[in-house]
């Protein structure tokens, strides 16, 4: 069977003992069809869910480590034990986890690789560098979609949407530096430029 980018559905790739399962177009295509370039939170987030937030990411390496693990916490709190997507975006330098994969396309025509992992895979298999963006994956939502999170490529900022409740963990936790934004606001955090 092929999937819809051109590529075999069931492509696999070896890593710590396990073989993780390579997502096709098909895994993404809620997101590549419902997104829509500008300034709202629905350039990185489809909109479909109850509520939306920004979440500034830290400059500085301690933070920064820090707020993906509290980030990650409060994602992993409400998903259960189910499988996550984790999206690798090509920028070039970025680490790519499986640079051999095949890719997916979203957005502005940006190239992922996707994985079928977990919230231990998503803050471990990166390094956190301070010239990256940092060790989680550009996007990353459970298999049962019910949040997305999505830094898109000159963005200091990931977008977020999920259940009010989410929104609200995420909101009021003092390490990860989020706001709730409304689906037509600039969702742009004050202070910072769009690219």
């Amino acid at each position: 069977m092929v999937a819809g980018d051109g590529f075999a559905a069931g492509h696999t790739r070896e890593r710590d003992g396990s073989s993780w399962r390579i997502g096709t177009q098909a895994e993404v295509a809620w997101i590549a069809g419902h997104t829509t370039p500008g300034l709202t939170i629905s350039s990185a987030i489809p909109p479909v869910f109850e509520c939306y937030a920004t979440i500034l990411v830290a400059e500085d390496d301690t933070e920064r480590i820090e707020q993906e693990r509290a980030a990650l916490s409060l994602l992993t709190a409400r998903s259960g034990d189910q499988a996550w997507w984790l999206g690798y975006l090509d920028t070039g330098t970025e680490d790519l986890v499986f640079p051999d994969a095949p890719m997916v396309t979203l957005y502005e025509g940006w190239r992922y690789v996707v994985i079928e992992a977990g919230a231990e895979q998503a803050g471990s298999w990166r390094e956190n560098r301070a010239s990256s963006f940092g060790a989680l994956p550009e996007l990353i939502f459970p298999a049962d979609r019910s949040w997305l999170i999505s830094r898109l490529w000159d963005d200091e900022w990931r977008c977020l949407g999920g259940p009010d409740e989410l929104i609200d963990a995420f909101v009021s936790d003092p390490v990860v530096q989020a706001r709730a934004v409304a689906l037509g606001e600039d969702a742009t955090p004050p202070g910072h430029l769009a690219r």
